[in-house]
Formats: C-alpha cells, sequence, structure tokens
C-alpha cells in the first residue's frame, strides 16, 4: 500500500484528500503544515508527497525546496491554489517556479479527485516516467 504524505494548512482540503486516498488503498499521513510534514518525513519513508506551495510559518517555494532537499528520490506533487500566469496576467507561474524547485508535477486548485488520482499514478509509475513529463511540462 503506497504511503502519502499530503502537507496543507487548510483542515478541509487536507481531510477531503485524505478519505479520497484512503478509499483508494493509499495509506495517509496529513501534516497540517510544513514543520510537521517535514517531522513526519523524518519519521517514515513515503512513496509520493503532496505539498501545499502557500503556507503559514513556511513560506511559499520553501516548502518546496526543503522537501525536496530531505527526499530527493520521493516524487513530490505541488499545489497551489494562488494565481498563475495568463496571457491575461502578469502574474507569476507559481507552478513553474515549484517545478523548477523539484517538483515532480503541480495541482492547480481546486482539482478533481480523478486530477489528483492521475497525478499521484503517474509519480508512482516510475522516476523515468516522471523525468519525462517534467521535462514536457516545462518545455517552451
Amino acid at each position: 500500500m503506497p504511503r502519502i504524505l499530503v502537507v496543507d494548512d487548510d483542515p478541509m482540503v487536507g481531510a477531503t484528500i485524505e478519505v479520497l486516498l484512503q478509499r483508494q488503498g493509499f495509506d495517509v499521513t496529513l501534516a497540517d503544515g510544513g514543520e510537521t510534514g517535514l517531522a513526519a518525513l523524518e519519521g517514515q519513508a513515503f512513496e509520493v508527497m503532496l505539498v501545499d506551495i502557500f503556507m503559514p510559518h513556511m513560506r511559499g517555494f520553501e516548502s518546496i525546496r526543503i522537501f525536496h532537499e530531505r527526499a530527493p528520490a520521493t516524487p513530490l506533487i505541488a499545489m497551489s491554489g494562488y494565481a498563475f500566469a495568463s496571457s491575461a496576467s502578469p502574474s507569476p507561474d507559481f507552478l513553474r517556479m515549484a517545478l523548477e524547485l523539484g517538483a515532480t508535477r503541480c495541482l492547480r486548485k481546486p482539482f478533481t479527485p480523478e486530477a489528483l488520482l492521475t497525478t499521484i499514478r503517474e509519480c508512482l509509475a516510475g522516476p523515468g516516467e516522471g523525468a519525462q513529463a517534467k521535462d514536457k511540462k516545462e518545455a517552451p
């Protein structure tokens, strides 16, 4: 049973993801912030990490960078509901930045259960496939 670490400061988001993944047979550890998530990471290994980009006490990309440094072989899925780059807006593309800091995949909140499960399964499929998909996402 694959172990998944979910790090999100929003209790409703965390609980929703936890229930969905448990129903799919995953062993889920839920952390309500970056510090709690890092403590969980020290205690056991995970097959996938889902980490919210913007949380209190660990600013944005700091959490993605630190989680990636602590477990570089573990696929990291960055999640965010913040602003994203588009042709109509000069706002920064936070998900692209997360990929550059080590995220394997990114999900924009709100996402569907199907999108979450597909992304997790892609990460579990193997590092070769993950690297190819990451390269494709980063290509101009």
